[in-house]
């Protein structure tokens, strides 16, 4: 198991590539500027001896001096327009690799069972698409075209020493082995807390974000509250570390800079002692100071880069986690059903093994064009059973079929197609009131959205709103009520028209006035389609076909209103609990 970690661990840089289609070939040529870039910078040295060396000699013409003074600008220009180049090809690279990396992860995510999606904190996965991967782009962009380059550069000035003077050569090298030994033990010191780095800045975006989303609570307990508390001591925690971790390795990272990009140190010296034997002239000592001079600058990049690449790599193992989460089986087939009745056949169902088996063996029939209810005790498996016929969830045990058809025989895409589902905690994106709308149909036309909102009894708070159906959800969001946002949702389903339907609470908001219009509106919508809710206000499911009364993960009875209030105790506790409540809340509202 960590030899296969180790190879897929190799394996990084390929796999992170592979997210944007050419990137490779794309990366290569950026590299290759880079490389002429850097090369085309060691010309003007050489330039300036041929001059130095000239002057020395006492023959040194003006044409000679201009026609070096031409070779090193256009050497120059060369450099600039490659480097140029280089940059802007990475910068493409590593856009187009962010934007392939956040795509990927978002479908992985989609394809994922919420269980394996509510497995990882918002801040966490805030952290990774939005920071994590955004971490991505400078070394991309950089460390990749600019790092090769500057990895050729020392070589090329190691030959070119050689060429002048092979001692000279070997002393620009006197330095290195104590900069590597320096800089190998930073890696070492490094490497070991880096994983935990991770975990503690994931811990503190998701604090931050639970800080945020919890604000109100906080503001109402002041800053003594648990969740100020835990947000506070995330962030020291992080600064402890951090500061930690800095002082554990801020004496080796010291000396590997120091030590690493001394070519100086040795070619200086021995330039000077062979000047003095006659064994080199001073313009040859001149050309072999500016050599090592370039080889100082590309050592000294070569550190922070080597940086940059390995978090990097970690940053792109850690994201290989969110994509290689676990994601719901698809046929390699379509298949899709003729007609939509949903048939559960001895379905069980667990969402953790410690908290154990939730549903139990349900069997049930929902035929074609029918209204079907579920009623029961909070926390007795309603929103369970309906959640895997849409397969937010696999089953543990058992099948569900749509039209004979088992769901896992289908696409998650036809799936959705065929099924709509609305919820009681309904999300309204950051764009228009509108465009939240129309993502039940991307094509429908304003005509229609407007349609679905008159039904849904949208369109009048939403007039209220500055610019109408343009206002932003987000922004709007704060001054819409949970039955307006329910009525939104109702909405966006309507207009979807998808044959199955199925409403989780879906009207829980919703104030008296227009429940009765907006029931009126979705009976009218939803005739002829598979129809399932789920009720805790009973008047509201009093017609349906049937009514399936489930109490702690089993069907306990089926029936109709008037079958049921016969013989099912439960379901006649519930009703009158129902019904007293309303009576209650209508006569203090009359008193009031």
């Amino acid at each position: 198991m960590n030899e296969e970690a180790t190879t897929e661990d190799k394996k990084w840089f390929g796999t992170l590539l592979s997210y944007a289609k050419g990137s490779g070939g794309r990366l290569g040529t950026s590299v290759v500027f880079s490389m002429i870039s850097l090369i085309s910078g060691l010309i003007p040295y050489y330039c300036v001896y041929r001059i130095l060396d000239r002057y020395i000699e006492g023959n040194l013409d003006k044409a000679f001096t201009l026609n070096q003074c031409l070779a090193a600008l256009i050497a120059y220009l060369v450099k600039v327009i490659c480097f140029g180049i280089s940059t802007g090809i990475s910068h493409y690279v590593a856009f187009n690799v962010l934007e392939g990396l956040r795509l990927k992860v978002a479908d992985a995510f989609l394809k994922a069972p919420l269980g394996e999606v509510y497995a990882h904190s918002i801040g966490e996965i805030k952290g990774v698409i939005i920071d994590k991967i955004e971490d991505i782009e400078p070394p991309l962009a950089h460390v990749v075209p600019e790092g090769a380059g500057h990895i050729l550069l020392p070589v090329v000035c190691f030959v070119a020493l050689a060429i002048v003077d092979i001692r000279v050569a070997l002393a620009s090298l006197l330095a290195l082995p104590l900069g590597l030994i320096f800089m190998m033990l930073t890696f070492k010191l490094s490497g070991r807390n880096m994983t935990k780095y991770q975990e503690a800045n994931a811990a503190m975006s998701s604090m931050i974000v639970e800080y945020v989303e919890g604000i109100e609570v906080i503001k109402a307990f002041g800053k003594t509250g648990v969740s100020y508390e835990k947000f506070a001591g995330s962030i020291r925690d992080y600064r402890d570390f951090v500061i930690e971790w800095l002082k554990s390795t801020w004496v080796t990272m010291k000396l590997a800079f120091a030590f690493m990009p001394a070519t100086l140190l040795g070619v200086v010296p021995v330039s000077i002692l062979l000047v003095g034997k006659g064994s080199m002239t001073v313009s040859e000592m001149a050309l072999s100071v500016m050599l090592a001079m370039s080889m100082v600058i590309s050592m000294a990049k070569i550190e922070v880069f080597s940086n940059g690449l390995r978090q990097m790599q970690y940053t792109v193992l850690e994201v290989k986690k969110f994509l290689d989460i676990k994601s719901l089986p698809e046929p390699g087939t379509e298949r899709r059903p003729d007609e939509y009745t949903i048939e559960l056949k001895n379905v069980h169902f667990t969402y953790d093994e410690e908290q154990g088996e939730v549903l139990h063996g349900i069997d049930l029939t929902l035929n074609e064009g029918s209204f079907t209810a579920l009623v029961g005790p909070s926390g007795g498996g309603k929103s369970t059973v309906a959640k895997p016929i849409a397969r937010f969830w696999d089953v543990t045990g058992g099948s569900i079929k749509i039209g004979g058809i088992d769901i896992k025989d289908m696409k998650v895409e036809t799936l959705a197609d065929i099924v709509s589902f609305v919820t009681q905690d309904n999300f309204l994106f950051s764009r228009s009131i509108k465009e939240n709308i129309r993502l039940g149909k991307p094509d429908a036309t304003d005509e229609e959205v407007m349609r679905v909102a008159r039904a849904a009894c949208c369109d009048e708070f939403i007039s209220r709103l500055p610019d109408g159906y343009d206002t932003s959800a987000g922004e709007a969001g704060k001054r819409l009520s949970g039955g307006e946002r329910q009525r939104i949702a109702i909405a966006r389903m309507m207009l979807k028209d998808a044959p199955i339907v199925i409403l989780d609470e879906a009207t829980a908001f919703t104030d008296p006035e227009n429940e009765t219009k907006l029931q009126e509106s979705i009976a009218n919508l939803t005739r002829g389609k598979t129809l399932l809710v789920i009720a805790h206000r009973l008047s509201t499911i009093k017609n349906a076909d049937r009514i399936v009364v489930l109490n702690d993960g089993r069907i306990e009875d089926m029936g109709t209103q008037d079958e049921l209030m016969e013989r099912s105790p439960l379901y006649n506790r519930m009703w009158q609990a129902h019904t007293g409540a309303r009576s209650w809340a209508a006569g203090n509202l009359k008193e009031a």
